[in-house]
């Protein structure tokens, strides 16, 4: 593809391979190094004059410093005269400090919208966003692409007697996203309500639905410290699940997460993509699954740089 340049930010350079690979290019060249007071020097290594830029860098391992190294490369290469910059951003940082729910918070992700904004930053590609209003933040194009289409197709793939089972959503706030899956399935779904006292600390959960003799399939968005997870497995095991499998799109898993997994013995797998990396935490937990999304963010590249119509990724998982 003629006029087009490809960075990687540090973040997660293995799905950048891939991407560049599918995308049948080389990776840009680019050095992202820290001076001895730990300030971030960014040196891009080619021309990028009249170029079409996009930078992969997910929200994972050292968010900000991650953060503020996208924001040096965007700005780079846009005062290297750069025609357009795309920041892909698999994994939005900050996402979910997106409204003001308490006296005196901050709305974050608006904070990191106007950041991307001012760095100089013409279009964003990201997926799942934690909550989709965080598109109207910006004033530039912002593709939400949705994972819902790998996910469907690694149930078909790895569940056996999936035209049985049971789509569960943790909370509330994933209910249109659970109902989505289940239709297209043709299977029924449940929700669990639950009650939280504070941050990463949950007071009751109620389950609204039947999963009695039923394989159970917990879907949600983000898997933190999976302690919504856990819980929630607990509770599909009291109601007489038979089964119980977990499918996140965006496994950040940090803190006791992967002990909380391994001593979760009702859980019998937990499928999440590579938006943020999952090597060490595979070798460490046996239970978790990658589901690969490299390809949705290469075509997501190809149909932008060639404006095509990116909307065809929202259904369908490109060949």
């Amino acid at each position: 593809m003629p006029n087009i340049k490809f960075f990687s930010g540090s973040s997660h350079p293995d799905l950048a391979e891939k991407i560049a690979d599918r995308l049948g290019i080389d990776l840009g060249k680019v050095v992202a190094k820290k001076f001895s007071n730990m300030e971030t020097c960014v040196e891009i290594g080619e021309s990028v004059r009249g170029e079409d830029v996009y930078i992969l860098q997910s929200g994972c391992g050292e968010i900000n410093d991650n953060l503020m190294e996208l924001l040096i490369m965007i700005n780079a290469c846009k005062i290297a005269s750069a025609a357009r910059v795309t920041a892909v951003m698999p994994c939005f940082p900050y996402a979910r400090q997106d409204k003001k729910d308490k006296s005196r918070a901050p709305i974050t992700a608006k904070l990191i919208a106007n950041m991307l904004s001012v760095a100089g930053t013409d279009h964003i590609i990201t997926m799942d966003l934690h909550a989709s209003q965080i598109q109207g933040f910006f004033d530039i194009p912002v593709d939400n692409l949705y994972a819902e289409p790998p996910i469907l197709k690694w149930i078909k793939e790895n569940i056996p007697n999936y035209q049985e089972c049971c789509i569960v959503s943790p909370d509330a706030g994933g209910a249109k996203r659970v109902t989505s899956i289940a239709d297209r399935l043709n299977v029924e779904f449940a929700i669990i309500h639950k009650e939280r006292k504070k941050a990463n600390e949950i007071a009751s959960m109620v389950l609204v639905g039947d999963v009695k003799d039923r394989t159970a399939i917990l879907l949600d968005d983000m898997a933190d410290t999976c302690g919504t997870m856990c819980h929630a497995t607990q509770k599909l095991m009291e109601a007489g699940a038979k089964s119980i499998h977990a499918i996140c799109t965006h496994g950040i898993l940090s803190g006791p997460a992967l002990n909380r997994i391994n001593e979760c013995s009702a859980l019998q797998t937990i499928a999440v993509t590579n938006t943020i990396p999952q090597e060490n935490n595979m070798r460490i937990c046996s239970k978790i699954r990658c589901i690969d999304i490299s390809m949705m963010l290469a075509e997501s590249i190809r149909r932008t740089h060639n404006g095509e119509s990116v909307s065809y990724l929202f259904s369908h998982v490109p060949l």
